[in-house]
């Protein structure tokens, strides 16, 4: 079982010898190969030129190209269906809450302020521990809410350094 996301719209997928059903239906169709990437599909009469433009797997999404016009595509399969149901999707893994001191420290830079959009292993700011420099850099995606410490301040471990 798969479920595609195309547009906003949802379509559950399913494989049962050598069958395809879509959203319980059986979904018949010729698709052929032309080259890496390209392919010709028959439906319901018609001819589609489909093109696969791009792949992301850390996302599990592709873009389609389907007679010229792109479609980003979502995919979802057993597992990613398993974890949804359980209540463990990984749809927020990317996102943090806050950045916090991993060991007592003084702030010796701030690199991010308020309104800061922050990608994962951009840095955040600067914390000097036993006379070392210690990079602190953001584990996931954000946009900084509040800077909780300054320039100068004294940390302990495990503080709040920076709200998401």
């Amino acid at each position: 079982m798969y479920k595609a996301t195309v547009n906003s719209k949802t379509f559950e997928i399913e494989s049962i010898a050598d069958e395809m059903f879509v959203n319980g239906s059986p979904f018949k169709w010729d698709i052929a190969k032309i080259s890496d990437g390209y392919f010709h599909i028959l439906y319901e009469n018609k001819s589609y030129r489909t093109e696969v433009v791009d792949t992301d797997a850390s996302t599990k999404t592709i873009t389609i190209k389907i007679n010229g016009k792109k479609y980003p595509v979502q995919l979802k399969d057993k597992f990613d269906l398993l974890l949804d149901k359980m209540g463990m999707s990984n749809a927020a893994a990317g996102k943090i809450n806050n950045i916090k001191a991993p060991m007592p420290g003084l702030i010796i830079d701030l690199k991010v302020q308020p309104g800061d959009v922050v990608k994962i292993g951009d840095q955040v700011l600067i914390l000097e521990a036993m006379k070392m420099e210690n990079i602190l850099k953001s584990s996931g995606e954000g946009i900084v809410k509040n800077v909780k410490v300054k320039k100068g301040d004294r940390v302990e471990k495990g503080q709040v350094l920076v709200e998401f």
